[in-house]
C-alpha cells in the first residue's frame, strides 16, 4: 500500500523528523486559504498522486504571490499528470499540499528498506538528492552509500553518523542528521514499512536538516495492525480491478497483454505467464485465486478479466493440491455461463479431482479447450487468439 506525500509527512512528523509546513487541499479556494494561513512570501504548490517525478511532469510550481497559488492550483488539480511511474497515460491530481518555501543549500538522499538477502534494513543514503535513486545507482553508484541494520539492535549512533559523514552533512549539522535518520529508522520499523524515502532530505541555510518530500511503501499483511494507515488509502490512485478483485481475496494486477490467466498459486502463475510469453503472446494479468477458490470467486474473477478490452483469450492452469480440480471446474463453467463468455478459452488442470474436473468441463456443453500441459495450452490459447 502507498501513500501521499502530505500523509507520509504526518507520519515522519509523529516520529520527530522535521518537515516544512504544509496543508492538504482538495480545491483551488483550500489552496488559496492555505497559502494565507501559512503566510510568508513563497509557497510551493505541489501535485499529491502515487508517483514520482511529479516536479519534471510540471506537477511542482512555486509560487511567489496569492494570484499564483490561485493560477498554479488552477492548473494542477485536475490535470493528467504524466511522470516515468505513471505511465503514458497519467494520473489524475485530486489533492494538492500547499508548503512553505524552503532555503534549499543542499539535498541528500535517504531510505530505509527491507534487505532480503542479509535479512537487515538496509539505510541507504546519496548526496546526489533530488535525483532519482535508480539514475544514480546506474551512473554513479559510488555515491550510494549503505548500512545495514539488525532489527535486534536498530541505528546505532556509529551507523548514522557513517551515512550522515559519508554524504557530506556538514559539521555544525551532523547531530541533527544522525537524530533524523535514527528517527526515520524508527518511524520504518513501527509503521510496517516495505520503504521509508525521503528525497530529497535538504540541509537550509540555517544549518537545519529537513525532510522536503517522502514516500512509504507498507507490507499490506501488516496493515491489521495499523488501522491509522489504512484511513490514508486513495482508492482513486489504484487501478479500479485490483480494488474490485481484493474484495474477493483474490491477488490480481492488471498488464498490457491479451491473454487472461486465470492460475492458483504466485509460483505457478508467473510460469504461466513467462509460457505465455515464450509461445509468442502476452498476459493481460496476474490473477491468483489461491488455495480456497469458490465458484463466486471464479466467476468474479472472469468478470474482472473480462472487463478488460484487450483480453481476447483466457487460460486457466490450476495444479490441483489444497485446489481440487472439480471445484474449479464447477466455477469455470459457471462462471462462462454468467459472463455469455465469448472469447476463447483453453484450461489445463493436473492434481486431485483431476479427473471429475475434466469430465465437467467436458459435459459442460461450453466450447471450452482442454490442454494437458502448460506448453500445450499457452500454444492452444496463443492459436485461438490469432
Amino acid at each position: 500500500m502507498k501513500i501521499h506525500e502530505y500523509q507520509a509527512k504526518e507520519l515522519l512528523r509523529k516520529f520527530g523528523v522535521t518537515t516544512p509546513r504544509g496543508i492538504a487541499c482538495f480545491s483551488v479556494d483550500e489552496a488559496v486559504k492555505a497559502a494565507e494561513e501559512l503566510g510568508g512570501p513563497v509557497w510551493v504548490v505541489k501535485a499529491q498522486i502515487h508517483a514520482g517525478g511529479r516536479g519534471k511532469g510540471g506537477g511542482v510550481k512555486l509560487a511567489r504571490s496569492m494570484d499564483e497559488v490561485k493560477q498554479l492550483s488552477g492548473e494542477i488539480m485536475g490535470m493528467q499528470l504524466k511522470t516515468h511511474q505513471t505511465g503514458p497515460e497519467g494520473q489524475q491530481v485530486r489533492r494538492l499540499l500547499i508548503e512553505e518555501g524552503a532555503d534549499i543549500q543542499k539535498e541528500y538522499y535517504v531510505a530505509a528498506l527491507t534487505d532480503r538477502a542479509t535479512q537487515k534494513v538496509a539505510m541507504m543514503a546519496s548526496s546526489e538528492g533530488g535525483m532519482d535513486i535508480e539514475e544514480v545507482a546506474a551512473k554513479t553508484p559510488e555515491k550510494i552509500i549503505k548500512v545495514f541494520v539488525d532489527p535486534l539492535v536498530g541505528l546505532t549512533d556509529a551507523q548514522a553518523a557513517e551515512l550522515a559523514n559519508g554524504i557530506g552533512v556538514p559539521a555544525g549539522s551532523l547531530q541533527q542528521a544522525v537524530d533524523t535518520l535514527k528517527k526515520l529508522y524508527t518511524c520504518y520499523m513501527e509503521t510496517d514499512a516495505s520503504l521509508a524515502e525521503i528525497n530529497p532530505l535538504i540541509l537550509e541555510g540555517n544549518g537545519n536538516i529537513k525532510a522536503l518530500d517522502a514516500k512509504f511503501n507498507f507490507d499490506s499483511n501488516a496493515l491489521y495492525r495499523h488501522p491509522e494507515i489504512v484511513e490514508y488509502r486513495d482508492l482513486d490512485e489504484e487501478d479500479a480491478d485490483e480494488v474490485e478483485a481484493s474484495k474477493y481475496d483474490l491477488a490480481y494486477i492488471s498488464l498490457d497483454g491479451n491473454i487472461g490467466c486465470l492460475v492458483n498459486g504466485a509460483g505457478l502463475a508467473m510460469a504461466t505467464m513467462d509460457t505465455i510469453k515464450l509461445f509468442g503472446a502476452s498476459p493481460a494479468n496476474f490473477l491468483d485465486v489461491g488455495g480456497g477458490a469458490t465458484t463466486e470467486k471464479v466467476t468474479e474473477a472472469f468478470k474482472i478479466m473480462l472487463k478488460n478490452p484487450k483480453v481476447k483469450g483466457i487460460l486457466v492452469n490450476i495444479f490441483g493440491g489444497i485446489m481440487r480440480c472439480d471445484t474449479i471446474a464447477t466455477g469455470v463453467v459457471a462462471a462462462a455461463k454468467e459472463v455469455n463468455l465469448s472469447v476463447p478459452l483453453v484450461v489445463r488442470m493436473k492434481g486431485t479431482n483431476e479427473d471429475i474436473g475434466k469430465k465437467i468441463l467436458a459435459e459442460s456443453g461450453l466450447p471450452i479447450i482442454s490442454a494437458d500441459s502448460m506448453a500445450e495450452a499457452a500454444t492452444k490459447v496463443v492459436e485461438a487468439v490469432k
